[in-house]
C-alpha cells in the first residue's frame, strides 16, 4: 500500500509522543486507499505477562489509530473517544516491529467511527478494534493547552509503502 503523506506526532502522547520516555513513538501514514497505517514497536515496559504487551497499551494504540483515520481527509479536526471495543486475537509481542491499519466507516459533522487492526510484520492479525468519536473544537478538549502546538512534530522518514493484506482486516 503506497504512503501518500506522513502525519504529525505529538510531544507527550503515550502512543505518538516523541518526548514521552515511556511512549510508543508510533509513526502514522496516510495510505492511497484512504486508510491510515502505523509502524511501531512496543518495549518491555509495555508488558503485562512476560513477552506480551499489556491489553491496555494495545487498546490505546487502536484508539489512537482509528481516531487518526479521520486525519486522512480532515487533518485539522479532532475527536474524543466515546466507545472502544477490542478483540485480542493473538499475543502481541514487545521488542519486535509491528504494523497497524485503520479506516473510517462513518463520518458526519458531529462524529465518526472506524475499525482498526494490529498485525505482525508477516500480516498475521493480532488485535482488532472498533471505536466511535465525538468531534470537538480543540478549546473544548483542553482549555489550557494548544492542541495544534502539541501535535507539531513532523518526523520525516523514507517510508513510501507498507505491506498490508489486500482487504482491511
Amino acid at each position: 500500500m503506497k504512503v501518500t503523506a506522513k502525519q504529525t506526532n505529538s510531544k507527550s502522547c503515550i502512543i505518538c509522543g516523541m518526548d514521552n520516555d515511556s511512549g510508543l513513538k508510533a509513526q502514522f501514514y496516510n495510505l492511497e486507499d484512504g486508510s491510515v497505517g502505523c509502524l511501531m514497536q512496543y518495549g518491555f515496559y509495555h508488558q503485562s505477562f512476560p513477552e506480551r504487551v499489556h491489553g491496555g497499551m494495545i487498546s490505546a494504540l487502536l484508539d489512537e489509530l482509528i481516531g487518526r483515520a479521520l486525519w486522512v481527509t480532515e487533518p485539522n479536526v479532532y475527536g474524543v473517544t466515546t466507545t472502544l471495543n477490542v478483540k485480542f486475537r493473538k499475543p502481541v509481542p514487545y521488542g519486535t516491529p509491528l504494523k497497524a491499519r485503520a479506516v473510517l466507516n462513518f463520518n458526519s459533522p458531529r462524529g465518526f467511527s472506524g475499525v482498526g487492526y494490529v498485525y505482525d510484520m508477516s500480516g498475521n492479525l493480532l488485535a482488532e478494534g472498533e471505536a466511535k468519536y465525538l468531534k470537538l473544537d480543540t478549546t473544548k478538549i483542553s482549555a489550557n493547552a494548544d492542541v495544534h502546538e502539541e501535535m507539531a512534530y513532523l518526523i520525516e522518514d523514507s517510508v513510501t509503502e507498507i505491506d498490508f493484506p489486500e482487504t482491511i482486516k
